[in-house]
């Protein structure tokens, strides 16, 4: 019989080879009748220094009288676990009035195309952006010399925006989709710890290789995969979504279209401005903007694992932040442990940063990005008021910068002062192509700049350092969520325009890879219960 028990603690000393017994230690039973073991999760607890380890949840064969013996003692940690039964979509019968296209192969496309290549779809992928390999070409040529590709950078092409970051895969989600999410990035070639880690991650490097793989299989269930190929129009007829107007190198192709899943990204202002120009209902929301913090990595793993920091088992330590600087929030957002801060923008004449790390989280120093909350209060009324502040900011960091891919940046001691740093001390900043020594005070709104001081001596008192003098801040981070929403209904579909499924974060439903997934795959799984398949499925 299948058991899972709970609260099993983990000694960061004691290796997995060991689990049967610490298992059969904690139910009180003899090894023997313990089969198999399986870890479902792995949470490190390290709230107190001098006791840091893991917590674990397993799922344990035993045999059926020693099983049957553990449940009847009532423990709260030990309960069964029933089979999950293979589980498969009704298809619907409405004929679809043309293809099925999915817009953004971003984590949100990529599993709506998934799924509904699965179940014999065929649906036309649309990519404004660059196939993975040659997209990480061009963002290393901006990178490296402030070369912008419009089409085709860290927010556009094949994997979105998360496939330059940490590749974090927490999600707040109770959706049971999430679980499948991860099961098939691991089939895909993630590491297969993602399916049972606390706060799983795939980092940059290896995250490309499964976004690629998943693409290949969409093409070889049926799907079309089409890149470099920018939504520049869609029309309706009666209220309903009709055909969609592509761009490519080529010219414009007019395509009839049964249902549009849109999951273009939080980047993509050209295409909110022109679905505000065909009518789709949209409203502002609030989102955060701020600067990246680094620090060094051996500091962050010293404040928050004590006399354990730096061991194998345990990796580079994480930290999240959050204070009030009066009625607004002020947080840390997508830390990156030993990663590097790096140059996000997506439209000329603006700077934008970010975090990455790849998998072994190895890099010299930590970033994250300390946020203040803005609300459509704080910018111009309308749905694309939020866009306008992004750029506005963001031109202000562009300026500050030299009128280059060169972003502002300041040491911690200094922007407390209110002052130009006369230079870099202890840290480092790791953003290419450089930077540019600057009185953030002069780039941020106040509000803004007034949060961050706030939460830099707040952050302090938590995590010993964390206003150390020399820590460094580089500007400016702007696209932490969608400034707006595209209105949809319970159905998934926009309120204005039916057949119309805007999905995934930049629809602004989403905060993430998994959330952006799954909301991907329900918007996937409305479709199919509509339409009928074009082909059988596979």
């Amino acid at each position: 019989m299948k058991l899972r028990i709970n609260n099993i603690k983990q000694p960061v000393s004691e290796g997995d080879e060991l689990l049967k017994g610490r298992v059969a230690s904690v139910l009180g039973v003899d090894a023997r009748q313990v089969q198999s073991v399986r870890i479902v999760r792995r949470a490190l607890d390290a709230r107190k220094k001098q006791d840091v380890h893991f917590l674990l949840s397993v799922t344990a064969e035993l045999k059926d009288e020693a099983a049957k013996r553990l449940l009847a003692k009532n423990d709260a940690r030990v309960e069964p676990v029933a089979e999950r039964p293979e589980t498969r979509l009704t298809t619907g019968t409405e004929a679809p009035r043309g293809r099925i296209v999915v817009v953004g192969l971003g984590p949100a496309g990529l599993f709506a195309a998934h799924l509904l290549a699965q179940y014999g779809y065929a649906p036309l992928v649309l990519e404004r952006g660059d196939v993975v390999e040659a997209r990480a070409e061009r963002v290393e040529r901006y990178w490296a010399t402030g070369e912008l590709d419009e089409h085709s950078n860290v927010m556009f092409g094949e994997g979105g925006a998360g496939t330059f970051s940490d590749g974090k895969l927490t999600s707040r989600s109770k959706d049971p989709r999430g679980d499948a999410v991860l099961d098939t990035l691991v089939r895909f070639g993630a590491p297969e710890e993602i399916a049972f880690a606390a706060k799983p991650h795939i980092g940059t490097d290896r995250l490309r290789g499964v976004v690629s793989a998943m693409r290949r299989e969409i093409e070889r269930l049926g799907g079309e995969v089409r890149f470099r190929a920018l939504l520049s129009g869609i029309k309706a007829h009666g209220g309903r979504v009709t055909s969609v107007t592509v761009t490519t190198s080529s010219g414009e192709e007019t395509i009839d279209c049964g249902a549009l899943l849109l999951a273009v990204g939080q980047g993509a202002r050209d295409t909110y401005q022109m679905l505000l120009d065909a009518g789709v209902a949209m409203a502002p929301k609030a989102f955060a903007v701020g600067v990246r913090a680094e620090h060094p990595q051996e500091m962050i793993d010293r404040a928050q694992l004590g006399a354990l920091a730096g061991h194998p088992r345990l990796g580079a330590a994480e930290y999240r932040l959050s204070t009030q600087c009066g009625e607004r929030g002020v947080y840390s957002f997508c830390m990156c442990p030993g990663g590097r801060v790096i140059a996000s923008a997506s439209e000329r004449d603006e700077v934008v940063v970010n975090g990455m790390s790849d998998y072994a989280r190895d890099a010299e120093n930590a970033n994250a990005a300390i946020v203040v909350q803005v609300s459509p209060a704080d910018y111009m009324p309308g749905p694309l008021g939020g866009v306008r502040f992004q750029k506005e900011l963001e031109r202000a960091a562009f300026l500050a910068g030299g009128e280059s891919a060169f972003a502002p940046a300041s040491t911690v001691g200094a922007f407390l002062r209110r002052e130009t740093p006369r230079g870099f001390g202890g840290v480092a900043p790791s953003y290419r192509p450089g930077v540019v020594a600057c009185d953030l005070w002069r780039v941020l709104p106040p509000f803004v700049a007034q949060g961050i001081a706030a939460g830099l001596t707040a952050f302090g008192r938590q995590i010993k350092g964390f206003d150390r003098d020399d820590a460094v801040l580089t500007g400016v981070e702007t696209r932490t969520s969608a400034p707006l929403r595209i209105l949809r209904g319970e159905d998934l579909q926009s309120v204005s325009c039916a057949g119309l499924y805007p999905v995934g974060e930049g629809a602004g439903y989403a905060g993430g890879i998994v959330s952006a997934a799954i909301d991907g795959m329900k918007a996937a799984e409305a479709v199919v219960s509509r339409f009928s398949p074009p082909h059988p499925a596979v």
